[in-house]
């Protein structure tokens, strides 16, 4: 596991948003993410597909992990996602973020969301604006639940 990874790794675990809608780092380069979600029904909307909250959810995660790659501090600025088809409780989906643009102060981010078969099921860019390093940064989730 290289270095990278590990720290974001390590900062997925402090996204408890993230943690508490059970998504997953799967590979963190720089610049690149990919994060997944498998369906539970806390996932899922009255119809049994994946709520679009959720997709919404997994889209930023991923755009954020991508965004922090470089160890800077963002927070979103702007999130727009088109919805183009779903999948139901127990399936997994996968969000690939690519950072577009870094700025000294805002980013662009472009993330697209797949099924296991590749199908595309939501698109969308994100923004980021870069704040001081010092926000603050939460605890390691699996701290607070001890």
């Amino acid at each position: 596991m290289d270095e990278l990874f590990q720290r974001m790794q390590a900062r997925a675990y402090r996204n408890a948003f993230a943690v508490y809608n059970h998504i997953d780092l799967e590979t963190a380069e720089e610049d690149r993410a990919v994060l997944s979600l498998t369906a539970r029904a806390e996932s899922c909307n009255p119809y049994g597909i994946i709520h679009g909250g959720a997709l919404y959810t997994l889209a930023d995660s991923a755009c954020g992990t991508a965004i922090h790659s470089d160890g800077r501090a963002y927070v979103t600025q702007r999130g727009e996602l088109s919805y183009l088809s779903n999948r139901r409780l127990g399936d997994t989906v996968w969000a690939e973020a690519r950072v577009i643009h870094r700025g000294r102060s805002t980013s662009l981010i472009h993330v697209d969301i797949r099924d296991a078969e590749s199908v595309l099921l939501a698109t969308g860019d994100f923004s980021y604006f870069c704040v001081d390093q010092n926000i603050g940064e939460n605890p390691d989730i699996r701290e607070w639940k001890k």
